[in-house]
């Protein structure tokens, strides 16, 4: 990684705040939303999350690439899907696992991502924590301001952005042993590759449909019952999963939706979503649960939240869980019907497994 110590890159913000770094991955330019996550360990699984398509991802932990990668089960998806990556200190040694198979760095040039090290992500996460989400540049090719911004308002805001329909499965794929008790039906927004391991592993058999599947086609499978997954982009600019979903719900069979999943489930129900100033991104997040009273520490990624103020006025459905940092709609579900939704991911590990038994109580209702 000899050419990363010397060749230069540069990160700039919509607001025109500049950083100079060092090149990491794949030299270009490359443009997203910037947004930190604050999880000391698994970036591989954040690079390779689907709901991070469209992003540049700043990682809070310090050294960053120290236990190198994994193929297959450190994977979230087929490939990565952020737009580019910022981190302070690239660790250009991995420790030796003798189940890995490669750099970070080498990872990031195969796939074609382009990113920066060496630079001060405290000061660029307190500087976007205050000012709020927005696009960035990476680039380790184009020196100039003014030509670096001029690219950067190329790129769309994340805001009324439709996503998922560019991560979805363009096939219906089986996930599963066909012998298995279980058969659920998963419209695939984006979705996480451990959400379907989860189910695998309490006896479901799974046909995962594109984002973009009419309910009735997605009915005739006859599913036990539908679970929406997690997703990029704003749901605002999601009609079609939005009336897909509605039709789903009307069928009475037992639904669960993840955070973007959940926010559809929220506009099926008539409920706004609206974007964040800035999102939920890491893997210590405090929810609690309001109907146990117990606690969560949960994974997160978010940058869209659904209304508290506009949920509390439907009176079909009942807010389940809220975040203990800021107090926004974490869960819900909807009364009379077997239809519940999680903003957080149950299926990640940040350490303790406290969220899993969401899977163990949609599953006991197929």
């Amino acid at each position: 990684m000899d050419n990363t110590q010397t060749k230069a890159a540069y990160l700039l913000l919509e607001d025109g705040t500049l950083f100079k770094g060092k090149a990491l991955g794949k030299r270009g330019t490359s443009a997203g939303e910037i947004c930190f996550n604050t999880g000391m360990t698994g970036y591989q699984e954040i690079y390779t999350d689907p709901s991070y398509f469209g992003q540049v991802i700043v990682n809070t932990t310090s050294h960053i690439g120290n236990y190198g990668i994994k193929l297959g089960e450190e994977e979230e998806s087929s490939s990565v899907k952020i737009k580019g990556m910022v981190c302070n200190a690239y660790a250009e040694h991995y420790y030796s696992r003798k189940t890995a198979d490669g750099s970070l760095e080498d990872y990031f040039e195969k796939a074609g991502i382009v990113g920066i090290c060496d630079v001060d992500t405290r000061q660029i996460v307190r500087h976007i924590r205050n000012a709020g989400a927005m696009n960035c540049i990476i680039s380790s090719e184009i020196e100039d301001v003014n030509e670096l911004m001029a690219e950067l308002k190329k790129c769309p805001s994340m805001e009324g952005l439709e996503l998922s329909s560019e991560v979805s499965t363009n096939e219906p794929f089986f996930y599963g042993e066909e012998t298995a008790g279980k058969k659920l039906a998963v419209l695939d927004l984006g979705c996480k590759t451990n959400i379907l391991r989860n189910f695998t592993q309490r006896g479901c058999y799974m046909k995962v449909f594109n984002a973009k599947t009419p309910a009735d086609e997605i009915k005739a499978w006859g599913a036990d019952g539908y679970f929406i997954s997690n997703g990029p982009g704003d749901p605002a600019a999601m009609k079609y999963a939005v009336d897909t979903v509605k039709d789903l719900i009307d069928s009475g069979k037992p639904m669960f939706g993840i955070c973007l999943g959940h926010q559809i489930i929220a506009r099926a129900c008539g409920i706004d979503t609206y974007k964040m100033h800035n999102g939920h991104r890491g893997l210590n997040h405090p929810v609690k649960n309001l109907k146990t009273g117990k606690s969560e520490i949960t994974s997160q990624n978010h940058g869209f939240a659904v209304s508290i103020e506009e949920a509390k006025k439907v009176n079909t459905v009942e807010i389940t869980h809220i975040n203990l940092n800021d107090n926004t709609v974490e869960g819900m579900e909807v009364k009379g019907k077997p239809v519940f939704s999680v903003q957080y991911h149950p299926e990640a590990a940040p350490g303790p497994h406290d969220s899993r038994y969401l899977f163990d109580d949609f599953v006991s209702t197929l």
